[in-house]
């Protein structure tokens, strides 16, 4: 069976599973998903989504900013400038990702920066969260599992990987884990992120450990904190 075919089927029987479970994502949310619509490209949520929330809770769990839902392919993303989240548009339209849709809730970590002096793109870091697809703009809470490691058009673009709390998921502690218990998971993202842009844009170099995660993560976090953002205590809209 070649690749993609893999891919369909897999992901088809993910989003059976996904539409079948009791639990909505929703329900589970930490915050949100929105306050305020203004216009047909922008959310404004409850608080900053990209200062309102800190990106690590004591238990070592992160929030997770959802931006594009499990399942679909309207690619927004979370202003930097004043922290709302608006639909991207390329060449003057709303971008529209021509592939099948995420294979989990995409989003960011607020109060997290990886700029390019530790290989980022002077962006939040990005995080692909499996779990019932939620509701963009929802903020949910997730462990980290791992990190894929991949190129586009060259250029360092890593995705941490992160199971949401309170689903099926959940116990789900490193790669190893899910692999076992959910067999085909890690080839199904890795799958679909070297293949959404079309062939040859992206590289995938394979997948980090939850250790290597978090050393992301941390100097992420230490980078925000070194920028001269607002303290948590004073953010918001």
């Amino acid at each position: 069976m070649t690749a993609s075919r893999i891919l369909g089927a897999l992901t088809l029987a993910l989003a059976l599973c996904a539409a079948a479970a009791p639990l909505r994502a929703d329900t589970l949310a930490v915050d949100g998903p929105v306050l305020a619509a203004p216009d047909p490209y922008t959310l404004i949520g409850a608080r900053n989504f990209l200062t309102g929330y800190p990106a690590q809770l004591p238990n070592g769990n992160v929030h997770v900013v959802v931006e594009i839902p499990a399942g679909s392919t309207a690619k927004w993303e979370v202003d930097k400038a004043d922290g709302a989240l608006r639909w991207e548009f390329k060449q003057g339209k709303p971008r529209i990702v021509e592939y099948l849709g995420y294979p989990g809730n995409y989003g960011m970590v607020p109060r997290t920066l990886l700029p390019e002096a530790l290989g980022g793109d002077g962006d939040p870091l990005d995080v692909i969260v499996l779990g019932p697809s939620a509701e963009r703009g929802a903020v949910v809470e997730a462990r980290i599992v791992g990190v894929l490691r991949l190129l586009d058009d060259g250029e360092q673009d890593d995705k941490l990987l992160a199971v949401m709390s309170g689903t099926a998921l959940a116990g789900v502690a490193d790669l190893d884990e899910l692999e076992r218990r959910f067999a085909g998971t890690t080839r199904i993202v890795e799958t679909w992120f070297a293949n959404y842009k079309g062939p040859g844009r992206m590289q995938s170099k394979g997948f980090g450990n939850a250790a290597e995660a978090q050393q992301v993560l941390s100097a992420a976090i230490k980078a925000f904190e070194e920028s001269g953002a607002a303290p948590l205590a004073a953010a918001g809209n």
